[in-house]
């Protein structure tokens, strides 16, 4: 018997129609998972479940939770339903958590307002769910806060506040979207024993269809608000009836045609470079220890050449990136661009800093909102000294939004009448627009539709081949970065444990780390059926 029944659910919201006709069912102790790409209607299906829908919505259809149909419910006994028979993992953990309050108490709130337990009881039931979630109490003190934890652990946090009271139907809203391929493993895995060992319903909610094929027992393939194809996962994926899941499918597994490399002199040269971050101290009078996050790393990446830069969190990639760019000093070693230092006289070389340009992860939150496009994408010029004016300048900004397919005519709008692979089109132009010798993109695609993400490493690749990029590239989706670069660089715990090309590299990695890495890595399976990717022209 099905403990969730979502029976010809539509939605809309100011007469605006979002959801239509959805049906889905799923049992206690099955994993049922919804895809599809942003605006498919997958979040808002899990929003409804959980009775929080914006005000303006009108519903149809019926939601019934162990026979009750929960659009009926009054607010009050929802919000008693809410945590402790339906629990819910957000998206982004950062924003789901209370930055001034401890991870302690965060926990502890859902226990007490569903008043379950005395306050000793609810702390002593947060310590067991944070050691279960892998936040031991001897490492992770209930008095931690958010931003002294990392994403993946954030994300462990948010799910122990959804389990604290062993709900019988947990929804997870993407969880692990951003996540390095180790953390993303185990927070799978964690989800996976909640829902066999506990019995637990488990609603899990991704646009990545390799995390999909390895967990849910039936996928729901959402498009525009319905579910165009439904049924066991194995299933769907090996008969794709519908020509959305197949394009789906197809960018999922999208490989970038980059085009041979014209690596010539070296540009970038990292030598001998370390960095320390003092640790609290503990005892008054104590010596105060440090935490080496960059040992003594050195490399060079050619002009003309994409090398990618791979790690778990905490491996030092971001430090080792703030240090090439000129935001944070080292404690040893040189860094040079073309010959001349990244820093010098203790302080950030303008001049190399010029020579320089970042692409985000989050392309909305990197714009100012209230500024046009053509503000936006100019601002590199302020790094220079004989920025362009009037025609000319209106002439670059028209040839940088043209160089990543949008039009002149988007220059007048606003940053928030894009999509999101087009805000990061932007991000492109913004970057190319002063003609850098470095681009760094930071996990540029990992928050992006698997469909959107192909396009993006297309760009990536004709730019490569038109204007000869010389860029590294960070991010944890390995599939990613065997698309888009020449040569990879793994780091662990500070160091750098390989450096070699893409292809021989992942072909026959040399150090066990690397071996871990592609072993964490979610696949999709390897005896379905292998098409060309053709991009959607709607799209």
């Amino acid at each position: 018997m099905s403990l969730l029944n979502i029976e010809s659910l539509s939605l809309s919201i100011h007469d605006t129609a979002i959801l239509h006709g959805i049906s889905l069912r799923i049992a206690e102790g099955e994993i049922t998972a919804l895809t599809g790409e942003s605006g498919s209607g997958k979040s808002m299906t899990a929003f409804a479940t959980m009775g929080l829908l914006p005000k303006g919505t009108g519903t149809g259809g019926a939601i019934h939770f162990d026979g009750t149909d929960l659009l009926s419910l009054p607010e009050p006994q929802m919000c008693d339903l809410r945590g402790r028979e339906i629990g819910m993992v957000f998206q982004e953990p950062m924003t789901a958590l209370n930055p001034v309050q401890t991870i302690g108490a965060q926990v502890m709130e859902t226990i007490l307002v569903h008043k379950s337990m005395t306050p000793k009881m609810a702390e002593e039931r947060a310590r067991e769910v944070l050691d279960r979630v892998g936040l031991p109490p001897d490492r992770f003190p209930l008095s931690r806060y958010p931003h002294e934890l990392s994403g993946g652990q954030r994300q462990r946090v948010v799910i122990a506040m959804a389990i604290a009271l062993r709900p019988r139907l947990l929804i997870a809203d993407e969880p692990t979207t951003a996540l390095d391929v180790t953390t993303q493993a185990q927070i799978l895995d964690l989800l996976r024993g909640l829902a066999r060992g506990q019995g637990m319903a488990l609603m899990m909610i991704t646009h990545d269809l390799a995390v999909v094929s390895d967990m849910a027992d039936t996928l729901n393939v959402m498009r525009h608000g319905e579910i165009v194809e439904s049924g066991p996962t194995r299933d769907v994926l090996h008969e794709m009836r519908h020509s959305y899941t197949r394009q789906l499918f197809e960018a999922s597994r999208h490989q970038a045609d980059l085009g041979p490399a014209k690596a010539d002199t070296p540009l970038l040269s990292v030598q001998s470079v370390s960095r320390d971050f003092p640790l609290p101290r503990k005892t008054l009078f104590g010596a105060r220890q440090t935490f080496r996050a960059v040992d003594h790393v050195s490399f060079e990446i050619r002009r003309g050449e994409r090398v990618g830069l791979v790690g778990e969190s905490g491996c030092g990639k971001s430090t080792l990136t703030r240090a090439i760019l000129g935001l944070e000093a080292t404690q040893s070693g040189r860094i040079t661009l073309d010959g001349d230092p990244v820093w010098q006289g203790g302080h950030p070389n303008l001049t190399v800093r010029r020579k320089m340009q970042v692409v985000f992860q989050d392309p909305y939150g990197s714009f100012n909102p209230r500024h046009r496009v053509a503000r936006l994408v100019s601002e590199p010029f302020h790094l220079l000294d004989d920025a362009p004016t009037g025609r000319a300048l209106d002439g670059a900004i028209a040839d940088a939004l043209t160089a990543v397919g949008l039009s002149p005519r988007d220059a007048d709008k606003h940053i928030h009448a894009f999509s999101g692979g087009q805000r990061q089109r932007i991000a492109i132009a913004r970057a190319l627009i002063i003609k850098p010798d470095l681009i760094v993109f930071d996990e540029a695609v990992s928050a992006l539709d698997v469909r959107v993400r192909a396009q993006i490493l297309d760009l990536m690749a004709d730019l490569s081949r038109a204007y000869g990029l010389t860029y590294l590239f960070i991010s944890h989706d390995l599939s990613v970065v065997r698309s888009i670069t020449d040569r990879v660089i793994v780091m662990q715990a500070g160091k750098i444990v390989e450096d070699r090309p893409t292809r021989a590299l992942f072909d026959a990695p040399d150090h066990p780390y690397t071996r871990t890495l592609m072993a964490a890595a979610p696949r999709l399976p390897e005896d379905l059926e292998k098409t060309p990717y053709a991009p959607d022209p709607a799209l």
